[in-house]
């Protein structure tokens, strides 16, 4: 029988901090793959950081070899220029995707959080403890800052 397996690679987008994480699915199956986050430095021009970001994120994909991304839609932010700044994130993250024929699949906080916690207004907290069961990990130490891979731009 074919194996029906595939590596998603999951992004929560960010020009200062981005969270990657990489799961291979098999049927009802998930095992991690990698857990890391892609940092640029705020001293730098945006330009040179979103450059960066698309730089980094297309080696992870050299590297992993995914077959598609979910990727967090962007949330209403009363910071303006932060929801650009994150808004130009997302795009070079899907550019990077695109380019290197990945479907890209797009998801709010509360459709992540109810798919991963059943309930929409879940906690961090009770996100890293679903996570940590669904992917039969000892610890959730990768969770919170992501920093055992993380790649600065």
């Amino acid at each position: 029988m074919k194996d029906a397996s595939i590596r998603v690679v999951g992004i929560d987008p960010g020009l200062a901090i981005t969270g990657v994480g990489i799961i291979d699915i098999n049927g009802s199956n998930c095992r991690p793959v990698y857990c890391g986050c892609i940092v640029t430095k705020k001293e730098l021009p945006a330009h040179i950081r979103l450059k960066q970001l698309y730089e980094s994120f297309n080696g992870i994909i050299a590297k992993y070899g995914p077959g598609c991304m979910a990727i967090e839609e962007l949330f209403f932010n009363t910071n303006v220029k932060t929801a650009l700044l994150v808004g130009q994130a997302r795009g070079v993250l899907m550019l990077a995707a695109t380019n290197n024929s990945l479907e890209v699949y797009q998801y709010t906080p509360l459709q992540v959080k109810q798919a991963i916690v059943g309930y929409g207004r879940a906690t961090k907290e009770q996100i890293k403890y679903m996570l940590k069961t669904i992917l039969c990990l000892k610890t959730a130490s990768c969770l919170p800052k992501m920093m055992p891979g993380t790649l600065l731009a």
